[in-house]
């Protein structure tokens, strides 16, 4: 069975977000004032095959913990579904 996820990789609270810092200070430069912070981090679209959806979350917990998030610093957390299907379910 063909799976859809979307990974969404987050540095943990209180590790330093220079991006984020970045960012939030180019906005306050165009005139953004109201931007107080911002966080940055990484979204990845995966199609993968597995058996059912228990397989299929193991299978993403295995990708985040062994190559998509350093567990140290990030977190990752997860949306699957199965392809053609409009709602997911929500992991980590």
């Amino acid at each position: 069975m063909r799976w859809l996820a979307e990974v969404h990789v987050r540095l943990r609270p209180g590790i330093a977000d220079p991006e984020g810092q970045t960012i939030a200070g180019g906005l306050r430069s165009l005139g953004f004032d109201e931007v107080h912070e911002v966080h940055a981090g990484k979204l990845l679209r995966i199609a993968f095959e597995a058996d059912d959806q228990a397989a299929a979350d193991a299978a993403l917990e295995s990708m985040c913990r062994r190559l998509l998030a350093n567990p140290v610093m990030e977190t990752a957390d997860w949306e699957l579904r199965a392809a053609g299907e409009t709602a997911g379910r929500v992991g980590s």
